[in-house]
This record gives structure tokens, C-alpha cells and sequence, in this order.
């Protein structure tokens, strides 16, 4: 992990490219909370970008983090595959506390004024389930859901690090769960046909990523955003068609609505 005043050089240099929004994503973000905290905060208080958000599984957020870091985030993306804990476990999610987990951060969410987003991956052990009535209950903004991705040379085989292909599902089964939960909302359905190269994700030395197209760029920090852009493959298309704009600041304080579960 590149020390902290490297990542905020790298973060300014992205806010004078232009960026407007930044996802802290993993991993884990909160495996490094103080470290997370304070890029959080630069994010807003100094670069004053848009939008600051986080995506996390949950299990190592804590409320005294939120007390003080709070302020400087817009959206807090949870991942939930499944509202059964059993199906959770055998994706390898937690070890059967994770909706507890879930639920209650979606309420210290609403408590500080956060927005809060949820982030399911479709794949094998889930894509006949119906999520409709958690989903109501919990009522995120969005509600991202994702078919499983199999990248080469990151997942694709029991020679790398994580192997999704027991996840894979097909097409049709995942437009069918896309069928049995788009009249939600919040509903928001990403295929592999529009996930592929629609996002810019840098790794922990601020390299752009050509997820299963080439290698990645060299560091922003040594060359500049703009020369690593022109090695970045990117589908602005695809990031079109799958919303990739919408309403990411947070607003006002509103009164808390209790939520029954």
C-alpha cells in the first residue's frame, strides 16, 4: 500500500484531471480505517469532489469511525448476495452473521445521513432467489446487481487467486432474477456485457486497471493521468448504458424513519 501522502498526491492529481466522483473499494477498505478515514475526509474537505463513497461487506465498520468520518461521505455500498444466511455461507459470505451485519448498518447509514446502496453478485447459488421483500424493507437508493464476472488471469482458475467459475451462471438465468426484481426501484442490473472495461479502477499503487484486456498502466504518480489515460482501454458506452451517472451526493439531513424487521 503506498504511503498516505502518495495516495493523496495521486487523488489530486485525479481531481485536476477532472474526476468528480471516487469509489474506495477492495478488498476491504476498513481492513486500513484510519487510512480510509483521512483520504475520505481529503476527498471532501480538501479536492471537494462530488461524490465519496465506499464499498464494503459490513463486518468491520464501526460507529465510531461514522462519528468521525461521517460527514465527508455521500454513499456507503454494502455487498449482499443473498437474505438467506445459508446461501451466504456457501457463496463465502461471513459465517452466518452477515445480515444482522447488513441490517444494521443500513440503520447507522440512515442515522448519519449516508446514503446507502446494496450490491448483490447474481451467480450460481442465488440467481433463483427472490430479494424483494428485504430489499423493500431495507429500501436502498440503488440497488446494484451484478452477474458474476469470470476475468482471465485474475479468477478464471485454481492457479489464481479467487476462482468464480463454480459462480458462473447463464445469461438467461441472470436476466431471469433481472426479471423477477426490476419493477424495485432501486433496481439497477449490470451484465457482463456492459461490466466489461465500463469502469476506471486504479490499484493500490495508482495504476489504471485493463481488467482481462492487457496489462495495467504505469503509476499516475510517475507518469501523469493523462499519459496513463492513453493506455487505459475504457467503454464510455457501456458506462453510459449502465447509469453510470446518477444521484451520488448525499442530501440533506432528513428525519430517521424506523425500519421493521
Amino acid at each position: 500500500m503506498l504511503p498516505k501522502e502518495d495516495a493523496k498526491r495521486g487523488l489530486k492529481l485525479l481531481a485536476q484531471a477532472g474526476m468528480k466522483k471516487i469509489n474506495f473499494a477492495g478488498g476491504e477498505p476498513f481492513l486500513y480505517p484510519s487510512f480510509l478515514g483521512d483520504l475520505v475526509k481529503y476527498c471532501k474537505e480538501d479536492l471537494h469532489l462530488e461524490s465519496v463513497s465506499i464499498v464494503t461487506n459490513g463486518s468491520l465498520v464501526k460507529e465510531s469511525w461514522l462519528n468521525t468520518y461521517a460527514r465527508y461521505l455521500d454513499i456507503m455500498a454494502v455487498s449482499c448476495d443473498s437474505f438467506d444466511e445459508s446461501t451466504n455461507k456457501l457463496i463465502g459470505r461471513g459465517k452466518g452473521t452477515h445480515l444482522k451485519t447488513f441490517i444494521n448498518l443500513s440503520k447507522l447509514c440512515r442515522k448519519h445521513n449516508i446514503k446507502f446502496k446494496v450490491n448483490t453478485v447474481v451467480c450460481r447459488y442465488n440467481f433463483d432467489e427472490d430479494m424483494s421483500a428485504m430489499i423493500e424493507q431495507v429500501a436502498p437508493f440503488r440497488w446494484k446487481c451484478f452477474q458474476v464476472l469470470v476475468v482471465p488471469g485474475e479468477n478464471d482458475s485454481s492457479t489464481t487467486l479467487r476462482n468464480a467459475q463454480r459462480f458462473v451462471i447463464s445469461d438467461d438465468e441472470y436476466r431471469a432474477f433481472c426479471d423477477r426484481h426490476e419493477h424495485q426501484e432501486s433496481f439497477v442490473p449490470e451484465s457482463n456485457a456492459v461490466m466489461k472495461s465500463s469502469y476506471l479502477i486504479l490499484d493500490e499503487y495508482m495504476r489504471f486497471l485493463n481488467k482481462g484486456v492487457k496489462e495495467a498502466t504505469k503509476s499516475i504518480l510517475d507518469v501523469g493521468v493523462p499519459a496513463a489515460m492513453d493506455d487505459v482501454y475504457w467503454d464510455d458506452e457501456s458506462f453510459a448504458r449502465r447509469g453510470g451517472e446518477y444521484d451520488w451526493q448525499k442530501e440533506e439531513r432528513k428525519e430517521n424513519r424506523d425500519l421493521d424487521f
